[in-house]
């Protein structure tokens, strides 16, 4: 049984990716340090807690089925430390959110007197200035089409009653996520880190991360990210209009490379001089309210906090004009539409390139087939032939072969 069990549950957009991508990295290095992280492949946490909630996920959940249970059973079976790390798991239900802890070795109220798991829970939580555009911004890579302005109608309508505010609402209200996961938990083993402002050092979330986790002093790669990217105003506007023509003929398995991947994530990512996509103007005045009642409550429980809470107070309206991603500049759009097509064009020319490659390849691998094979066969045949010259049943045998395929040799005629 793990002596401890370190949990991150979320929230979304706060570095949990280049986290998970260190960590799955240098599992092979943490576990010679006793800390488990259990994944044969990177998204295993994210097959697991798909699992552990029964979501559909464009067809993944299908790769799922089980997975929670074999990331437990490896947890119980590590004698030390074990990291588990996926942000959806901030939307588990009270009774999803027993079942995975009871799987986990955890005792109620965490007693380990006789045996429980020292579980502690980690919520990495970054201000809702930056994170209601970024999670309109996910939505539209996941195939949604509706536009921003509906997407701030559907979080604040108070009933949550369309699966949008209810998803939104469930990975992002930070006293909620911490209700369901940490109600049977001590505060004192509840971890909140706090994603520093914009215009910070880039190190300075993993120092809070690898403070938290316990990794300081570990000899770790950081070298690589698998980030996930944001994209302009003119880009999301591209996307969401890719959605609304493409989306529905393209099946989960191609968008994904194609659109998410591809389009998103690979190209329109690296246009970063176009318009951030951000929080309108009149939405400040509700979201600083909100945001005020989640610090005085969150300072109250006394939770350990890496970072500061006043992160989480966000930047004030800018100064400038503010750009509507549902009415974006036509040109920018058509100039990333431009590079989106560029992009498409020469990734189908890469895999009509690698499909002849592959023809020539198996071509090449045919002929040889057939050269190796046929003197190897024609040897044989002039064996057993000689073979069987040799002796009279054999000559026998083979006349009545050669007759039998008509091949018996003419006699001389006289002359």
């Amino acid at each position: 049984m793990s002596r401890r069990v370190l949990l991150h549950v979320g929230t979304p957009k706060t570095g949990t990716s280049y986290l998970q991508d260190v960590l799955y990295k240098n599992r092979s290095r943490l576990l010679r340090q006793d800390v488990l992280y259990p994944a044969e492949r990177f998204d295993e946490h994210f097959l697991a807690a798909l699992d552990l909630m029964r979501l559909r996920w464009g067809g993944l959940e299908a790769q799922a089925v089980g997975a929670w249970d074999r990331l437990a059973e490896q947890v119980r079976a590590h004698d030390g430390t074990a990291i588990i790390s996926h942000e959806i798991l901030a939307s588990a239900s009270r009774s999803q959110v027993a079942r995975a802890l009871a799987s986990l070795g955890h005792r109620p109220g965490g007693d380990t007197s006789d045996g429980g798991t020292e579980v502690h829970l980690i919520l990495s939580v970054r201000d809702l200035v930056r994170q209601i555009p970024a999670e309109w911004q996910e939505n539209v890579k996941h195939r949604a089409r509706f536009g921003y302005g509906r997407f701030l109608e559907l979080i604040q309508d108070p009933d949550r009653a369309h699966r949008v505010g209810a998803w939104f609402w469930g990975v992002q209200e930070i006293p909620d996520i911490l209700d369901r996961w940490g109600s049977d938990i001590p505060p004192e083993r509840v971890h909140l880190v706090t994603v520093p402002p914009s215009g910070g050092s880039p190190d300075l979330l993993w120092e809070r991360f690898s403070t938290t986790f316990g990794l300081d002093g570990l000899d770790l790669k950081l070298t690589t990210r698998r980030a996930n990217p944001s994209l302009g105003v003119p880009e999301s506007a591209l996307i969401r209009r890719i959605n609304r023509t493409a989306a529905s003929d393209l099946p989960p398995q191609h968008y994904r490379p194609l659109v998410r991947e591809l389009l998103a994530h690979q190209t329109l990512s690296k246009r970063t001089k176009s318009a951030r996509l951000g929080l309108p103007p009149d939405q400040y005045p509700w979201v600083h309210e909100l945001t005020e009642s989640w610090i005085a409550e969150l300072s109250r429980r006394g939770y350990d906090v890496t970072g500061d809470l006043e992160d989480l107070r966000g930047a004030p309206a800018p100064a400038g004009k503010w750009v509507d991603p549902d009415h974006p500049p036509e040109r920018q759009v058509a100039a990333a539409a431009v590079d989106a097509i560029k992009a498409l064009l020469l990734d189908n020319a890469e895999a009509h390139a690698e499909n002849e490659r592959l023809r020539r390849k198996l071509e090449a691998a045919r002929r040889e087939l057939v050269r190796a094979r046929t003197p190897r066969l024609m040897r044989s045949m002039e064996w057993t032939v000689q073979r069987l010259e040799r002796s009279g049943k054999g000559r026998q045998a083979l006349g009545v072969y050669r007759k039998a395929r008509n091949r018996v040799p003419q006699e001389p005629q006289e002359q």
